[in-house]
């Protein structure tokens, strides 16, 4: 390969289908791939993560395995049974960084025992809209700053425990009503509030010392009027200011998020995606998941042609595959100066899942409960990871929850049992809220739990309650809190 291919492929972030490591993408990290990223459907086992990432490296050791592995609702190890760790907002509505710490340096003890060298995590975005899809309980809340210190918290334990942390999604998705997967979402608050509110836990993020920052496909109006900031070259110059001059300082490693969504590429195709991006100052490109040999070479073509044609300087792709590898080098630095551990402990996520629970109204005795949970569907990033109450605890007693979806009647129920409903984000969808509404009519005694972020109003139902996430540990925790009241 000559010097461009060799640049351009320094800053491709690739993808493939499958359990094992496809010989295209062998033969590619050979040449200078710059990283995989692994999701979901190259996860069966934790064994097999672990026997990924080994033939990763040994093909490249330089080479950035990254993963999205955030805790609760969006896991990759786990997306097949649920999260043993909690997420974010559960970590923020019990406001302990120390937990948080905890939390964080569980995971990324996991990570490093797997071989992943980066994980896409925290997010940094301020939930400022309960209207946001694909936000949420990803965010730790809705202040800035209490986000910036349990971000900071994060940063700090996820690195200390040997892997990096990258904050999401640059310069701030928490206050949209659209999804960057599927559409191209718009932020229009004033300079002031940017800089007060989104960005104030980024700054936090960048000063706890985060190897890296992923933009976010998202017009923001007080920067690019009409760019997603992936794409803006007046986003990456804030990151990269200085505090003085009033930016963030940031000199690490920036990662596009994935360009195959419809908020970068929707319109353009990836190649053309990857070249703005570059362009504007991102230094790794992430392609998204189940890329082929041939779409890789096709980005790595469109690069090469837009520094020969002059559309892209050949000093920023220099100086893009530079920060890829000097990434890899702080990486592998992190890496030999802890120990790697093969027994992890979940007590700190165990511990805030139950203190995170809040319950509006009264919890009286739910033996034998009917439990109604209404699917409304999960957003990509978390993707189809199991939700709602553990299937052998103490209340579901091994029955299936009675699944309400779109357009069905709600089911016939016992009037001498009691009802608990489950939602996700309900208050997001009218069909959900009616439904709650026609069942508090029926059952006065109806107990209503949001797992997903908390509505603005107050749900129907005589008692509410809170996990702050959908985690397999926030479902213990709901089932432990639920059947307790049997106790009391």
């Amino acid at each position: 390969m000559n010097d461009l291919h060799t640049f351009a492929a320094r800053t491709v972030m690739a993808s493939f289908e499958g359990e094992s490591l496809p010989d295209w993408a062998r033969r590619r990290l050979a040449d200078g791939l710059g990283g995989i990223c692994l999701f979901g459907e190259n996860v069966t086992s934790r064994d097999g993560v672990r026997r990924l990432c080994t033939a990763i490296h040994q093909a490249s050791p330089e080479a950035i395995v990254s993963l999205d592995e955030e805790g609760g609702d969006v896991t990759r190890l786990y997306h097949r049974v649920g999260s043993p760790h909690v997420g974010h907002a559960a970590l923020g509505a019990v406001d302990d960084p120390a937990l948080t710490r905890a939390v964080a340096q569980d995971i990324g003890g996991e990570l490093r025992h797997v071989g992943v060298d980066l994980d896409l995590a925290p997010v940094a975005d301020v939930n400022s809209n309960p209207l946001n899809p694909v936000i949420g309980v990803r965010s730790f809340g809705e202040e800035p700053d209490l986000v910036g210190r349990h971000v900071a918290a994060f940063v700090d334990g996820l690195q200390s425990a040997g892997v990096g942390a990258c904050l999401k999604h640059f310069p701030g998705h928490g206050d949209t009503v659209a999804d960057s997967h599927v559409a191209l979402p718009v932020a229009e608050a004033p300079v002031d509030v940017l800089r007060r509110r989104e960005l104030a836990p980024f700054r936090s993020g960048v000063a706890a010392g985060a190897i890296a920052v992923m933009t976010t496909h998202v017009v923001v109006r007080a920067l690019d009027p009409e760019r997603p900031a992936t794409f803006s070259g007046a986003a990456t110059a804030l990151l990269r200011a200085a505090v003085v001059e009033d930016g963030l300082g940031f000199e690490g490693l920036l990662v596009s998020d994935a360009l195959d969504m419809h908020g970068a590429s929707g319109d353009i195709g990836v190649p053309a995606a990857a070249v703005r991006a570059l362009a504007a100052g991102v230094d790794l490109l992430c392609l998204g998941p189940a890329f082929t040999d041939g779409q890789v070479q096709a980005v790595v073509d469109a690069v090469v042609a837009a520094v020969r044609a002059g559309d892209l300087p050949e000093e920023r792709l220099r100086e893009a595959a530079g920060r890829v590898s000097a990434a890899s080098g702080r990486l592998e630095g992190m890496r030999s100066s802890t120990r790697e551990q093969d027994h992890h402990d979940h007590r700190a996520s165990v511990a805030a899942a139950g203190a995170a629970i809040s319950v509006d109204g009264r919890l009286g005795s739910l033996d034998g409960a009917q439990v109604v949970r209404f699917v409304s569907g999960a957003n990509v990033a978390a993707g189809r990871v199991p939700w709602g109450l553990p299937a052998d605890g103490r209340i579901l007693h091994g029955r299936p929850p009675l699944d309400v979806l779109e357009g069905d009647p709600l089911p016939e129920l016992d009037p001498a049992r009691p009802v608990v409903a489950l939602v996700r984000g309900g208050h997001r969808y009218s069909w959900v809220v009616a439904g709650l509404t026609a069942l508090a009519r029926r059952r006065p005694d109806l107990v209503v739990v949001e797992l997903g972020w908390p509505a603005p109003d107050r749900l129907p139902g005589r008692t509410v309650v809170h996990t702050y996430g959908a985690a397999a540990v926030s479902a213990q925790a709901l089932d432990d809190r639920l059947a307790g009241a049997l106790r009391g």
